[in-house]
């Protein structure tokens, strides 16, 4: 396939970024190894433009697929870039898949930005989801049930695999006796820290070689940071900032648990990485986590819960895990997921044809 990306993103004004999330300007140097990229700003403002986010967009990026002129458009994220992405499929007369990961349909902001992603999932020539909870979600806000399918996500194999603990911590720095529990992810309530401070704060007399590593970065990091030192357990939990894949999975060879505890997911590739390397999950029950996690590699429990979590951390902490039996049944590749991919596209244009 002669693949072109297309990334467009909403350029605020400096003095009105929004509070809601955290704003990251794109690196318009960055392109994939042989994937020609395009980064696309149109004008957008915090809640006021949210309602036309969808048209802007598609205006701003129908010039650069009118120039392509592609057979198929993939777009991920419902709303706005896939509404944008139908826009623009309909002017070129093109079939137009759309993706949906997870807080596109999970966290919807407002009842405009409901109706216009209910109306992008009706129309599109298919629709794909990361896991099969989010694909019931996509059907449940109007995606035709024939033409939406999951796929889950995959990773890179090479890089998160089985891996030797010792060796891990002594590159590192980590004390070889620790029990290290590692969290990759946003630093946002959403992710559920507050009460995975609060359960690591509460484990500290029956375990108190116990560490908590959060890589990720965001704003809440503060309030959490206050809220170990205030339980005088600051030496125990250590925010590590953005870190790369290499480095990530570094620090998930080093861990005894990985642990995410979020309130809602899509298919968590934090949650995928850590079983590709052989390592026990402790993670709530919620979106794609239960189709990812089961008894022989990890403990689920409800969301808001820091007790029964601080429970599922000390048993998995004790337990005695058949850690290659983990790695070996999570080596689903990103090669397998772009095969999937590639299928349904096929299936899309085929149809098109005969139209």
């Amino acid at each position: 396939m002669d693949i072109r990306v297309f990334c467009p993103f909403a350029a605020y004004p400096a003095f009105l970024r929004p509070r809601n999330f955290s704003y990251v300007q794109a690196d318009p140097s960055y392109s994939p190894p042989d994937v020609p990229a395009e980064y696309i700003e149109y004008p957008a403002l915090p809640l006021v433009s949210r309602p036309l986010n969808g048209l802007v967009c598609a205006h701003y990026v129908l010039p650069h697929l009118e120039r392509f002129k592609p057979d198929l458009i993939l777009s991920y994220y419902v709303y706005p870039e896939g509404y944008a992405a139908l826009s623009a499929g309909k002017r070129l007369g093109v079939p137009v898949i759309l993706g949906a990961i997870g807080s596109d349909i999970n966290r919807i902001p407002d009842r405009i930005s409901a109706f216009l992603t209910r109306k992008a999932l009706r129309e599109a020539s298919f629709v794909l989801a990361v896991s099969e909870h989010l694909r019931d979600q996509a059907v449940r806000l109007g995606a035709s049930p024939e033409r939406t399918r999951a796929i889950r996500n995959g990773c890179d194999t090479s890089v998160f695999r089985l891996a030797d603990r010792a060796a891990a911590r002594a590159a590192l720095g980590l004390d070889a006796e620790s029990e290290v529990v590692v969290f990759v992810g946003w630093i946002a309530p959403t992710k559920g820290l507050r009460e995975l401070v609060d359960a690591v704060n509460s484990l500290g007399i029956s375990h108190p070689s116990l560490h908590l590593f959060c890589i990720g970065e965001g704003a809440f990091q503060a309030e959490l940071e206050a809220r170990a030192m205030d339980a005088g357990h600051a030496d125990r939990i250590r925010f590590l900032g953005w870190r790369s894949s290499m480095e990530v999975a570094s620090w998930l060879a080093a861990a005894n648990v990985f642990c995410l505890p979020s309130y809602a997911e899509g298919c968590p590739n934090s949650v995928i990485e850590a079983l590709a390397c052989g390592r026990p999950v402790v993670a709530t029950n919620v979106g794609g986590i239960p189709e990812l996690v089961n008894s022989e590699s990890g403990i689920l429990v409800a969301p808001r819960d820091s007790e029964a979590l601080a429970e599922a951390l000390g048993q998995a902490l004790s337990r005695r895990w058949d850690e290659a039996g983990i790695s070996q049944r999570s080596q689903r590749g990103w090669d397998q997921v772009a095969e999937e991919t590639r299928q349904i596209c096929m299936e899309c244009l085929g149809h098109n044809d005969r139209m």
